[in-house]
C-alpha cells in the first residue's frame, strides 16, 4: 500500500500538479484499491484536518512574519548585530548568523527569515567583496533555523498531526537550533579564512546602544513567547494571536508601515495560510487512510526486522528523511511521513518530543539542497545566480547540520536534558 500510496503521489508531482492534490488523489487511489472508497469520509477527514485549534497559531505566525518584513523591524535586527560583530575579520557573515537567529525566533518560516534577511544582507556582503555563492549560502542556511527555534509552523504541523504536544517541541527546538548556529559560525571561520571581505567600522558604545534601544522591542517577542509558553501563560495558538498583534504594535511605533502595506501584509498572509491549511487537510485524509491501511505498523515490522536497538534504528530513519527531504519539500514530507514514522518510533522506546526535533531538523536540510531545495532558490533569486554555483557555497554548512544531527541521535540527552528542565513532567 505504501508503494501505491508513494507511486501515485510522486506520478502527479512530476507532472506538476500541487502537492496538496496529489495527497488527496493518492489517498483516494489507496482507498478505491482497499475497496472502501467513500465520498463522506474523505469529506469527514478533509474538513477535521483543517478543523483545529492548534493550526490556528499559523496564519497568526505567518501575519507576525510578513509585518515583521513590512515594518522595517529585521533592518534594526541586522543593524543591532552589525554594531556588535561587523568589525571583525569576516563580519558581515557572523552578522548574518546573529539576525538569523534573532529572525527564525520571531517568524518560524524559514522562506520569510531567507527573503527578509537576503535582501538586505546579500547585496551587502557583495558590496564588501564576499564572494556571491559564500554568501548567498550562508544567508539561506541561517534561514532555516526558523524551522527549528520557536516558533517553527513546521513544528505545529508536525505536533497536529502526530498528536506531540507543540509546546514542548518549540522548547526542544531551542538547544538545536543553538547549536546549529554555532556550527555554522565554526564553518564559517574556516570559510571566511580565504575570502574575508571588508569589515564594518568598530562601532561605539554609543552606536551599539541606539542599535540596540532601535530593536528592543522587536528582540522583546521570543522572550515572551518563550517565558509565556514556559509559565503556561498561553497556548501555541494564543502566542501566535499574541505575537502577530504585538509585530503590528511595534511596526506601527517604528511609523515606517504604511495603511496600503498593512492590507497587502493581510493579504499575503491569507494566500500562504491557505496553501498551508489546504495542505494539512490534505494530509489528514491521507493519515487516515495510511492508518487503515495499517502502513505504520509494516513499516514498523519492516524496520525492526533489521534492528531494534533505538539508535541505529533512528540512524536509518534520519538517513531515509535526509533522502525524502532532498525530493520533497518540507511541509508535505511532515504532513506526509509523521503519521507513518511516529508509530515506529514510539515502538521502540523514543521520545516523540525528541524524535519531531530531529525530523524537522533533518527536512529542514532539504530546503538548502538541490533539486527541491525551496529556501535555495529564494537566496539563489536574490543573488541572481544559479542554482550549482550556489550549491558550492552552501555546501559547508550543510555538512556542519549533518554532523550536528548525527550529534544528536547519539547524544539525545542534548535535546530531552534541556527540555525537561523547560519544559517538566
Amino acid at each position: 500500500m505504501i508503494w501505491t500510496f508513494l507511486g501515485v503521489l510522486f506520478f502527479f508531482l512530476l507532472l506538476g500538479v500541487p502537492v496538496a492534490f496529489g495527497m488527496l488523489v493518492s489517498a483516494i487511489v489507496m482507498l478505491f484499491v482497499m475497496g472502501t472508497f467513500d465520498t463522506q469520509i474523505v469529506a469527514q477527514n478533509l474538513i477535521a484536518g483543517a478543523n483545529s485549534f492548534s493550526l490556528m497559531a499559523i496564519p497568526f505566525f505567518i501575519l507576525t512574519g510578513e509585518i515583521m518584513n513590512a515594518g522595517g523591524i529585521s533592518k534594526r535586527i541586522v543593524n543591532l548585530a552589525s554594531a556588535l560583530v561587523g568589525h571583525i575579520r569576516g563580519g558581515l557573515g557572523y552578522v548574518t548568523i546573529i539576525a538569523g537567529m534573532i529572525f527564525a525566533s520571531l517568524s518560524g518560516s524559514a522562506v520569510a527569515d531567507t527573503a527578509a534577511l537576503g535582501a538586505i544582507l546579500i547585496p551587502m556582503m557583495i558590496a564588501k567583496g564576499y564572494r556571491k555563492d559564500q554568501a548567498s549560502g550562508l544567508v539561506a542556511s541561517s534561514g532555516i533555523l526558523g524551522t527549528v527555534l520557536p516558533p517553527s509552523i513546521p513544528m505545529i504541523l508536525l505536533g497536529v498531526v502526530g498528536g506531540v504536544s507543540i509546546t514542548k517541541l518549540f522548547m526542544g527546538g531551542i538547544i538545536p537550533g543553538i547549536i546549529m548556529a554555532i556550527g555554522m559560525s565554526i564553518a564559517w571561520f574556516f570559510v571566511s579564512r580565504k575570502n574575508p571581505g571588508e569589515v564594518l567600522p568598530r562601532a561605539t558604545k554609543k552606536e551599539i546602544w541606539k542599535a540596540f534601544v532601535g530593536s528592543i522591542w522587536a528582540l522583546f517577542l521570543p522572550v515572551i513567547i518563550i517565558v509565556g509558553l514556559r509559565g503556561g501563560v498561553f497556548t501555541p495558538t494564543e502566542a501566535g494571536v499574541v505575537a502577530a498583534v504585538y509585530s503590528l504594535i511595534i511596526s506601527l511605533g517604528y511609523r515606517e508601515i504604511k495603511l496600503n502595506a498593512i492590507v497587502k501584509t493581510f493579504l499575503e498572509s491569507a494566500k500562504t495560510t491557505g496553501v498551508v491549511m489546504f495542505l494539512a487537510a490534505s494530509a489528514m485524509v491521507t493519515a487516515y487512510v495510511i492508518t487503515v491501511a495499517q502502513v505504520p505498523a509494516e513499516i514498523a515490522a519492516s524496520l525492526t526486522s533489521i534492528t531494534e536497538h533505538p539508535t541505529v534504528l533512528l540512524l536509518i530513519i534520519m538517513l531515509l528523511l535526509l533522502v525524502v527531504g532532498a525530493v520533497m519539500d518540507l511541509t508535505p514530507a511532515v504532513l506526509i511521513f509523521t503519521p507513518v514514522l511516529l508509530p515506529v518510533v514510539t515502538s521502540v522506546g523514543i521520545d516523540p518530543v525528541y524524535f519531531g526535533i530531529l525530523m524537522i531538523m533533518n527536512l529542514s536540510i532539504g530546503l538548502i539542497t538541490p533539486p527541491v531545495g525551496t529556501v535555495l532558490y529564494v537566496a539563489a533569486g536574490i543573488s541572481k545566480i544559479s542554482i550549482i554555483d550556489i550549491t558550492r557555497g552552501i555546501w559547508p554548512f550543510i555538512l556542519v547540520y549533518v554532523i550536528v544531527l548525527i550529534l544528536l541521535v547519539l547524544f539525545p540527552g542534548i535535546v530531552t536534558v534541556p527540555l525537561n528542565w523547560l519544559v517538566p513532567e
